[in-house]
């Protein structure tokens, strides 16, 4: 359910800088299912909560859009690759031991909806690294009072590179790999 641009890092000085592109902002499309929550707050998950009352309208959902966007402070997914004492939160969470994660400041430029056609509401994310989409998804829904899990995502930019101007993996082939190297501190 997740795709989109991947940006792969060739050569051992370059790979040596791959922390900074961790570091850069991230523009998404995720369409969240509303009315139900999974334990892991997307699709791959188990149902944990149900909502069987009406489903909010569009006006109701831009009001609530509207406290996510800035400076905001989120709590991870469980199932995430956040370190507590050395594992990996998802390794614990699989293994019914109880997880407890900090919340993180996070900054969400902006946000805005792409269509909605109940369930499904497909939003425009900008946002700064360490933003768990999926977690967004989860307290976008608790703000609506439905619930929300992620039912799909697409990366469509990080940085200055864009899913527009990238090149399709399955396109790539020993003899031309090379053609489509770009250097790192070109805007893309």
């Amino acid at each position: 359910f997740a795709e989109g641009l991947l940006i792969i890092l060739v050569g051992r000085e370059v790979t040596k800088r791959q922390s900074e592109f961790l570091k850069k902002d991230k523009e998404y499309i995720a369409t969240l299912r509303l009315g139900k929550e999974t334990d892991s707050y997307d699709k791959t998950g188990k149902t944990t909560n149900t909502h069987d009352g009406t489903l909010p309208d569009q006006d109701r959902i831009k009001d609530v859009l509207k406290n996510f966007q800035g400076e905001i402070l989120q709590g991870p997914p469980l199932y995430s690759a956040k370190k507590i004492k050395g594992k990996k939160a998802y390794q614990l969470a699989r293994q019914g031991k109880k997880v407890v994660l900090k919340s993180t400041k996070i900054t969400i430029q902006e946000i805005k909806i792409v269509r909605y056609q109940p369930p499904d509401l497909t939003l425009k994310i900008q946002c700064s690294a360490g933003t768990y989409i999926r977690a967004l998804a989860r307290d976008i829904g608790r703000a609506l009072g439905c619930g929300a899990y992620l039912e799909r995502l697409v990366r469509t930019r990080s940085d200055n590179f864009s899913l527009k101007k990238a090149v399709n993996l399955d396109s790539l082939d020993q003899e031309n790999w090379q053609e489509h190297l770009i250097g790192v501190d070109k805007n893309r």
